[in-house]
């Protein structure tokens, strides 16, 4: 028998402020949203995990029991854990223009100048915007 390759590979950010184990269950969750991830798929090993990215085997458990508790994956013993179901979000053809367009955008900031946190602070400025507009013409 083969196993599968996990389809994910994890990152942290020290800098970040954000606690080791949200940053692992954020990055499941932006999987998913992004269609990276399907339900069936295998999550990485909790050694695998320790292995890649040297951190406390408490630290991966705490962030696949968060994930399982809101009911997106499930650990079935002696196998691994898997994704139980996906987070609703544009079909995959929307996804690929939005991309497109996106990796445009980063392109052309860039250019002119912006480095990463310039590009980070132009698109978190521009994205409270779009929700305040958006809030106000729900009320």
């Amino acid at each position: 028998m083969v196993s599968e390759k996990p389809v994910i590979e994890f990152h942290l950010d020290h800098r970040s402020g954000v606690a080791t184990y949200l940053q692992i269950v954020h990055q499941v969750k932006q999987a998913l949203r992004l269609g990276y991830l399907q339900a069936g798929d295998q999550l990485p090993t909790m050694r695998e995990i320790v292995a890649q990215i040297a951190i406390n085997p408490n630290t991966v458990f705490k962030a696949y029991r968060t994930l399982e508790m809101e009911g997106l994956v499930e650990s079935r013993p002696g196998q691994g854990t898997f994704v139980t179901r996906t987070l609703e979000g544009p079909p995959p053809a929307i996804l690929a223009e939005l991309r497109r367009s996106l990796h445009q955008w980063l392109q052309e900031a860039s250019a002119a100048g912006l480095d990463e946190e310039g590009m980070f602070a132009l698109f978190a400025s521009s994205l409270r915007e779009v929700q305040e507009v958006q809030k106000e013409e729900k009320a």
